[in-house]
């Protein structure tokens, strides 16, 4: 299994910074997502965690949101991932979520507590 790494950038919209490690089970995504093809962008990320999850192989991943900024349809996949990671701890896996957030930022915590309602899975707030 391949790692994915894609540097984030600016351009007419935002790509944010993707790393999925298979070696580690360490994942994070950062930056900012706000794209105009987000359901063609996290279609490959949401394959990879299947496919990661689905291993007998591996019986642990640490997944690490950075994401200063996100929209709607990006919070759509947000909850796919959420939902994967889930399903993973379900079968017995050991699953980690961080959220890393500016300190001041109270919008995104309260965002990041709709995510652990739907997702039913625990989420490590962490302020910077």
């Amino acid at each position: 299994m391949e790692n994915i790494d894609i540097q984030g950038f600016k351009d007419d919209f935002f790509v944010p910074t993707v790393n999925f490690n298979a070696r580690t089970g360490i994942c994070m995504l950062g930056g900012e997502s706000y794209l105009e093809e987000t359901v063609e962008f996290y279609a490959p990320l949401l394959q990879w965690l299947r496919e990661y999850t689905e291993s007998p192989n591996n019986t642990n991943i640490e997944f690490n949101f950075k994401l200063t900024y996100y929209n709607t349809s990006s919070s759509k996949r947000i909850v796919d991932i959420l939902l994967i990671l889930k399903e993973f701890q379900n079968k017995g896996g050991d699953v980690k979520t961080n959220w890393y957030y500016e300190e001041d930022d109270l919008d995104i915590v309260d965002e990041v507590e709709d995510f652990m309602k739907i997702s039913k899975l625990n989420i490590n707030l962490i302020p910077f």
